[in-house]
C-alpha cells in the first residue's frame, strides 16, 4: 500500500477468517479507502507499517490473540460480540460486507465493547471448559448406566454417590437379570466413569491451585458461596470487571435479570433473560442455593434481613436467582474495588 493511502486509513474492519482475513478500511469522513483480503501472516506485517489507527473484530476464536498483538503494534483494537455488529451489515452476506459492518460499528460511541483476555485468562478459561466438557460426559456416563439398569428392572436411589456405592453389588449379584454382555458393558461405562472422575479432579485440583496464587480469587472467595472455581471463571471472563461500569450490568450481562418485553406505557417482565456467559451464570445460581441452605450463616454474612424479607414475597426459586443476581453485585464490587467482603456495610454499598 502506498504511503497516502497508509496516511488516509483512520478506521479498520476485520473480519477473521482461519486462513484468510477479509480488510475494509474507512478514512476521517467514512468513505471506504480499502477493500483486501490478506492471509494469516499478511495481517500483522501489514498493519505494522500503518500509523495507529481504530480496529474492530468480531469477538470469535483467535481474536483475543489478534487483539494483543495490534495492540502491541499500538493500534486501538476493540473487539465486539457478533450479535451487536450484525445490525450494521447492508445487502447479502459475504466476508467483505462482514468487515464493512465491522468497521461501522465499532465507530458507534454506545457499542459495547470486549475486553481483551490475557493468555493466562484464556489458560484458566481453557481448563473451566474442558472441565464442564468433562462433568457433563460424566453425567451421560450415569445416566446411561442408569438406563440400562432400569431395562432390566433395577431402580436405584437418585444420586452420583448413591449409584456409585450400588453399582459393584448390583455387578456381583443381579447376574439373573444381567446377561453377561451386559454386564461388560455397564463394567465399561464404570471404568469412563472412573475415568473422567479423575481427570476432572485433576483439573479441578489445578484451578484451586491457581486460585490460591491469585489476589483476585483470594478475595472473591471471601463473598458468600463463592469458592476457587466460580472466583477463578470470573476473573477468567471478565478480568478486573473494568467493562463494566456497575454491579448491575455485570448482573444483566449474566442473564440474571427479568426479560423485557415492553412497548409504550406497558412494561412487561417474563423470565430471566439467560443471556451472557451461561456457565457463570449457573455457578452463581449454585452459589445461591448454598448460601440459602446455610440459614445460620445470613446474619454473619449481612444477608439475614434481606433474605427474611425476600422470603415472604418470592417463590424458593425465584428467591435463588435473586439472591445469585445479588451476589454477582457483590462479586463485581470485590473484584472491581479491589477490597474483601467483610460486613453488613459491603453488602448495603453494593445493594
Amino acid at each position: 500500500m502506498s504511503q497516502k493511502l497508509n496516511a488516509a486509513i483512520a478506521v479498520i474492519g476485520i473480519d477473521i477468517g482461519k486462513n484468510s482475513f477479509h480488510i475494509v478500511g474507512h478514512d476521517h469522513r467514512g468513505a471506504i479507502v480499502l477493500r483486501q483480503k490478506w492471509s494469516r501472516g499478511q495481517v500483522a506485517t501489514r498493519l505494522a507499517n500503518l500509523p495507529p489507527c481504530l480496529i474492530g473484530m468480531e469477538a470469535c476464536v483467535g481474536a483475543h490473540h489478534l487483539s494483543r498483538k495490534l495492540q502491541m503494534l499500538g493500534h486501538d483494537a476493540r473487539l465486539m460480540p457478533a450479535k451487536y455488529v450484525r445490525p450494521y451489515s447492508k445487502g447479502q452476506k459475504n466476508d467483505f460486507r462482514d468487515a464493512e459492518a465491522i468497521a461501522e460499528a465499532v465507530q458507534r460511541p454506545t457499542m459495547k465493547f470486549v475486553a481483551t483476555k490475557s493468555a493466562d485468562q484464556l489458560d484458566l478459561q481453557a481448563l473451566h471448559r474442558v472441565r464442564d466438557r468433562l462433568v457433563g460426559q460424566r453425567t451421560g456416563v450415569i445416566n446411561q448406566i442408569r438406563a440400562f439398569l432400569l431395562e432390566r428392572g433395577i431402580a436405584v436411589r437418585q444420586g452420583l454417590h448413591a449409584l456409585r456405592f450400588e453399582l459393584p453389588g448390583i455387578l456381583a449379584t443381579r447376574t439373573d437379570v444381567l446377561s453377561p454382555r451386559m454386564l461388560r458393558i455397564i463394567e465399561g461405562l464404570a471404568e469412563d466413569w472412573r475415568r473422567l472422575d479423575q481427570r476432572i479432579e485433576d483439573l479441578s485440583s489445578e484451578i484451586e491451585t491457581l486460585a490460591r496464587q491469585d489476589e483476585a480469587c483470594q478475595r472473591l472467595m471471601t463473598v458468600p458461596g463463592i469458592g476457587p472455581i466460580i472466583s477463578s471463571a470470573m476473573v477468567a471472563a471478565i478480568g478486573a470487571g473494568d467493562v463494566f461500569s456497575k454491579g448491575r450490568d455485570f448482573g444483566a450481562w449474566l442473564g440474571l435479570v427479568p426479560k423485557q418485553i415492553s412497548t409504550g406505557d406497558r412494561t412487561i417482565l417474563g423470565s430471566i433473560s439467560r443471556r451472557g456467559n451461561r456457565y457463570l451464570r449457573a455457578l452463581f445460581v449454585q452459589a445461591a442455593w448454598v448460601v440459602l441452605v446455610k440459614v445460620r450463616c445470613w446474619e454473619r454474612y449481612g444477608l439475614s434481613s434481606w433474605i427474611e424479607a425476600a422470603k415472604k414475597r418470592l417463590h424458593h426459586n425465584v428467591l435463588a436467582i435473586a439472591l445469585a443476581n445479588k451476589l454477582a453485585r457483590i462479586a463485581w464490587a470485590v473484584l472491581n474495588k479491589g477490597r474483601a467482603f467483610a460486613c453488613v456495610k459491603t453488602v448495603e454499598t453494593v445493594s
